[in-house]
């Protein structure tokens, strides 16, 4: 699966690879202040090429072992690497699940990007692992990324309350899903 390609009209998702490690901590910087606000803080080691590095080459041994699969989202026109999203958590029967989390660049939010990025990885995920289900969460407050999730068909299930710990908080999350006869 390290070669692994899905193509949209507006985006690619592609495996990253040894080479991406220092174009994804580009990436973590430049957005490092508008992705804080809904994910977990990072200490500054994170934000190097060593650790990238190895999350990759972890995610490479994930995607092996049929428990993770994890992407950058490139441009078409540029081939720039523009965000990164996940199918993790992949559980087998009697689930046949998974969770989706997805992170675009700011400056490429809000042209439907991530809509096709998660349309994509749903549909790898449905056709391809043969899920049931396919989950997200998301902060209520993250009006972007509730339209992405529906948009590409995820329903919204319920709050789910002081559900993660962010930048100090208990914060809620909506869950999200779509089944595959929905799909």
């Amino acid at each position: 699966m390290k070669n692994l390609v899905l193509a949209g009209r507006l985006c690619y998702l592609r495996v990253l690879t040894d080479d991406d490690a220092e174009e994804m901590v580009q990436l973590l910087l430049s957005n490092r202040n508008y992705w804080a606000v809904f994910e977990p803080r990072h200490p500054d080691s994170y934000f190097t090429v060593a650790v990238q590095r190895e999350k990759i080459r972890e995610s490479i041994y994930q995607s092996r072992e049929n428990r993770e699969y994890s992407f950058g989202i490139f441009e078409h026109r540029s081939h720039k690497l523009i965000g990164h999203i996940s199918m993790y958590n992949i559980k087998r029967l009697p689930f046949l699940s998974a969770l989706v989390g997805y992170s675009i660049d700011e400056t490429y939010s809000g042209r439907g990007i991530s809509t096709e990025a998660v349309q994509l990885l749903i549909k790898f995920g449905f056709e391809k692992l043969r899920l049931h289900r396919i989950e997200a969460y998301v902060s209520p407050r993250n009006t972007g990324s509730i339209r992405v999730l529906e948009k590409a068909g995820l329903i919204n299930e319920g709050l789910l309350r002081e559900f993660l710990h962010i930048n100090g908080i208990w914060e809620d999350h909506y869950h999200f899903s779509i089944l595959e006869d929905e799909f």
